[in-house]
């Protein structure tokens, strides 16, 4: 089971397909692992090399009681690229791993050939859902995920995926690998990038080619935080996927491969 250690000494768990001369890494969403990438590590490993780990927290990356925060949560995706020495890469990061993402951008830009972010946000969390995150939190620790699990589905899916009968075997799969989470660290890790700061005005300086994503139906980080994002970011590509909520790359995964590969391929060109 292929890690890497980071400098606090904590292990990130990551998988590796393709021999593609350029790289792509997946960085995934709060709450889930590398796995809601499995159909883009499919469609991406005959062209890229594809690396997708997991935060430490989450996954099978190592599960500390401290040692959290959002600069925390950056140092470790800086550490992977490293580690790996696969610099410069196309960075493809949801929710969490588009915190991540953003920060390298204009920060280590040298590390980056490109940007992908999908449902996520550069501001900073709002006062009420601060506070329902909070009571979320308190719930997790005091009564376990399963009272929270239904919550939860909400926040990570749309109500297309919610409701299809078709789509019961997913969602049931989903309620279990979310409710497997360890507890004492997903409430760290959430008060870590949910106490993230504003990042709108660094990304007025990224030059990257970007691209963002994001669910028609995304309750966590709707398609508004979205277009604020591409209007920052001069000559982002943004593309809205219905049916789908937070975690697209599962929902409608076809359509969000094909988006993908048009991105990457149109770099290559």
């Amino acid at each position: 089971m292929p890690h890497i250690r980071v400098d606090d000494g904590q292990r990130l768990h990551y998988v590796e397909c393709g021999h593609g001369d350029a790289t792509v890494v997946l960085s995934h969403s709060y709450l889930a692992d590398h796995r809601h990438f499995e159909a883009q590590i499919e469609a991406l490993a005959p062209h890229y090399r594809v690396l997708a780990f997991d935060h430490r927290g989450h996954g099978k990356s190592d599960k500390p009681a401290h040692g959290y925060s959002m600069e925390r949560i950056y140092a470790d995706g800086v550490a992977f690229v490293d580690a790996m020495d696969c610099a410069p890469v196309h960075w493809v990061g949801l929710s969490t791993g588009g915190f991540v993402g953003m920060r390298i951008a204009f920060r280590r830009p040298e590390l980056l050939s490109s940007l992908v972010l999908m449902d996520t946000d550069a501001g900073h969390e709002q006062a009420i859902p601060q506070i329902k995150y909070q009571a979320l939190f308190v719930a997790l620790r005091t009564l376990g995920f399963g009272p929270v699990l239904g919550a939860a589905m909400r926040a990570m899916f749309g109500r297309t995926f919610l409701r299809d009968p078709t789509r019961a075997a997913e969602r049931e799969r989903w309620r279990t690998r979310f409710s497997e989470n360890d507890i004492i660290a997903l409430v760290a890790f959430g008060k870590a990038i949910f106490g993230r700061d504003d990042v709108i005005d660094p990304l007025r300086r990224v030059t990257l080619p970007t691209l963002v994503v994001v669910g028609e139906e995304d309750q966590s980080t709707p398609p508004a935080k979205a277009r604020r994002i591409a209007a920052a970011i001069a000559g982002a590509r943004l593309e809205v996927i219905p049916r789908a909520g937070h975690l697209c790359t599962v929902e409608e995964p076809e359509r969000v491969n094909r988006i993908l590969l048009d991105f990457l391929s149109g770099l290559a060109g």
